[in-house]
């Protein structure tokens, strides 16, 4: 018996390998959680051709939005797991399981990471007319009068929300939160002066800054954007501690076997590697990341857990 079950596990490791020596074999369908236009659709669509060319096959991307991008994270998750269904998701990943009551899916248990493809910062950015020039003055004017000042976000759970409910936590300001049913409304009533603040993705406010229509107090990563060269980061203009960038992390469903996941994650870090795609990512706005699949799970599970402390310690929730 012992022997029958030796041989039964030596002939499903081989299979497992000649599948992955055969693989792709077929189109992937690479899912993005999110309408097309937004910034992980941006993203998917930049390394999609570069991916694909490096793997050896080809790939089309499927737009599966709804629920804060849960919909068509669980449609991965309840995929075949044979490297035909992969996802690809924002930092949203990690929030997403303290912000709602119920999910679909179980983020570790249903799903194995593939890798990190990059991350993008955020814009603190006022209306012209605020009368803080830079962080030490907003935050002067916000603890002078606490809930005066209102920030629009993309809506709840979103990234423009926690980066600013972060900067709330880490510098002590009061400041009201107006949720939007997308980026570009809230943009757009930042502009337009009908909300004070707001933090929305680098992308999207370099040609509204850059044409005096936005002042941008800083950036919310660790460091400068060449983008934006002349804006310093909140943390060195006067938010001590504060930290924020959105990063975007490839997919598989759980069971997924390694070999598989293994010839996925060396095709993604050379198409990252690729100067034409890093050219291309920068200008967008994103800052490429290779890593390995254990990095990528390390950093989930790490922000599984720093994320739902300040959802839970905020009380936010997604409704």
């Amino acid at each position: 018996m012992k022997i029958k079950l030796a041989l039964l596990a030596f002939a499903a490791a081989i299979s497992t390998f000649a599948q992955a020596d055969n693989y792709p074999s077929r189109p992937i369908r690479l899912i993005v959680p999110y309408a097309p236009a937004g910034s992980a659709d941006i993203v998917a669509r930049r390394i999609g051709d570069e991916w694909a060319k490096a793997l050896g096959g080809t790939l089309y991307i499927e737009n599966k939005a709804g629920a804060g991008g849960n919909i068509g994270v669980d449609a991965v998750a309840k995929a075949a797991p044979d490297g035909y269904t992969i996802g690809v998701q924002t930092v949203s990943l990690a929030i997403n399981p303290s912000l709602f009551a119920k999910m679909p899916y179980n983020t570790l248990k249903d799903l194995a990471p593939v890798g990190m493809i990059a991350t993008s910062q955020h814009v603190l950015v006022v209306n012209p007319a605020f009368p803080g020039k830079d962080t030490k003055e907003l935050l002067a004017a916000v603890k002078a009068k606490p809930g005066k000042y209102t920030y629009g976000s993309a809506g709840p759970g979103s990234t423009f929300h926690m980066s600013a409910e972060l900067f709330k936590d880490v510098t002590g300001a009061d400041i009201a939160h107006i949720p939007y049913k997308g980026g570009g409304p809230a943009l757009v009533d930042t502009m337009a002066g009908v909300v004070d603040m707001s933090f929305p993705v680098l992308s999207a406010v370099v040609p509204h800054v850059n044409g005096g229509k936005l002042r941008a107090i800083g950036v919310t990563g660790p460091k400068r954007s060449p983008l934006l060269p002349n804006v310093p980061t909140l943390q060195e203009s006067g938010a001590t501690g504060y930290s924020f960038e959105t990063w975007f992390i490839a997919f598989a469903p759980a069971g997924t076997p390694q070999p598989i996941v293994d010839k996925l994650n060396a095709a993604l870090n050379k198409a990252l590697n690729s100067p034409q795609l890093k050219d291309k990512l920068v200008k967008d706005g994103f800052d490429p990341i290779p890593s390995t699949p254990a990095q990528a799970q390390g950093r989930l599970s790490q922000e599984l857990v720093s994320w739902g402390k300040l959802i839970k310690d905020r009380g936010i929730t997604a409704d």
